[in-house]
């Protein structure tokens, strides 16, 4: 609590024979910085937030798209690891949609962008005896 304190995000304790004895209302405050730390927010952007009630709009509007951008992110490798998971080949660094990642990746393309592109040249038909490229195992 001492930390949310020297923070700004609760109000100074008061001092009793040295100690600090904070109100039953600080109970509260703490569980509100959890809650806002569960939901992703920094101890920065919470300061914002109890500081600038008005501009929370934004504060949460841009913290939901870094959100979005963290879950794309997390399903891409998901779905990288599934479809790795169900490949047919012993060496999966002699599987066609491995090398294709690979490839992506040594153009600077990150992980969810070349898998979209996988399957979408895949959905295309595109993906069909071309080297390089094989259709996923379901």
């Amino acid at each position: 609590m001492r930390y949310y304190e020297e923070v700004g995000l609760l109000p100074p304790a008061a001092r009793v024979s040295g100690q600090r004895r904070y109100p039953e209302s600080a109970a509260r405050l703490v569980a509100a910085i959890l809650l806002y730390r569960d939901a992703g927010f920094t101890l920065a952007e919470q300061r914002a937030l109890a500081t600038a009630p008005a501009g929370r709009h934004e504060l949460m509007r841009r913290k939901l798209a870094e959100l979005d951008e963290q879950i794309a992110r997390a399903q891409a490798a998901r779905d990288a690891i599934d479809h790795g998971l169900r490949c047919p080949h012993e060496d999966i660094t002699r599987c066609p949609n491995f090398d294709a990642g690979v490839t992506a990746r040594l153009a600077g393309r990150p992980l969810a962008r070349s898998h979209r592109e996988l399957h979408d040249q895949q959905s295309a038909g595109q993906g069909d005896g071309s080297p390089g490229m094989t259709r996923p195992v379901s």
